[in-house]
């Protein structure tokens, strides 16, 4: 299994969903082409209605705790409630571009 796929079965498994995006941006960093390292996860959940950003993302960085100890550098977050997904339009954030590395 593929680390984007643990996260996917990790979060499907652990949190009542709406939808999920989970996005590979490894790429667009000074990483070996293959890499699973950067990923933008988009998440909507009515569970998180009334909680705070914050603690939305303690939530998520609990589940793929292993992964964050692990291979994964980083990971963007989007915790949305249903609500909120629809008044952005259905759109996510753009990721910053790389600056470090070899890339800045």
């Amino acid at each position: 299994m593929t680390v984007q796929e643990t996260i996917e079965q990790k979060l499907v498994d652990a949190v009542p969903l709406v939808g999920l995006e989970v996005i590979n941006e490894s790429h667009m960093h000074n990483v070996p082409p293959g890499s699973e390292s950067h990923f933008k996860v988009v998440i909507i959940s009515d569970e998180f209605k009334d909680v705070r950003l914050i603690q939305r993302h303690q939530r998520i960085n609990k589940v793929l705790a292993d992964e964050l100890a692990g291979s994964v550098h980083a990971l963007a977050l989007q915790t949305l409630t249903p609500d909120e997904w629809k008044a952005k339009g259905g759109e996510t954030m753009p990721s910053p571009l790389c600056l470090g590395g070899g890339k800045g």
